[in-house]
């Protein structure tokens, strides 16, 4: 199956869910966000989400840092 993910196309097992996605690109579940095909999709739906063939993927990863100094209390 043949989909488009962050802008790379990539060949994929067919009835693959965002989840097994996620497990066979090694990607931390807790840091990143889905959205498929525009849409936002929420993590306790990443299990249930079944991936089609020509569906565009996006896969953020939350980059954390900085100091708390210089912030306005």
């Amino acid at each position: 199956m043949h989909i488009r993910v962050n802008g790379e196309d990539r060949e994929t097992a067919g009835n693959a869910s965002l989840d097994d996605l996620v497990g066979e690109f090694s990607l931390p579940k807790e840091r990143i966000a889905i959205e498929l095909n525009g849409q936002v999709v929420r993590r306790d739906r990443w299990k249930e989400t079944v991936v089609a063939d020509g569906d565009r993927i996006e896969i953020v990863h939350f980059v954390g840092g900085g100091s708390a100094e210089g912030r306005r209390q």
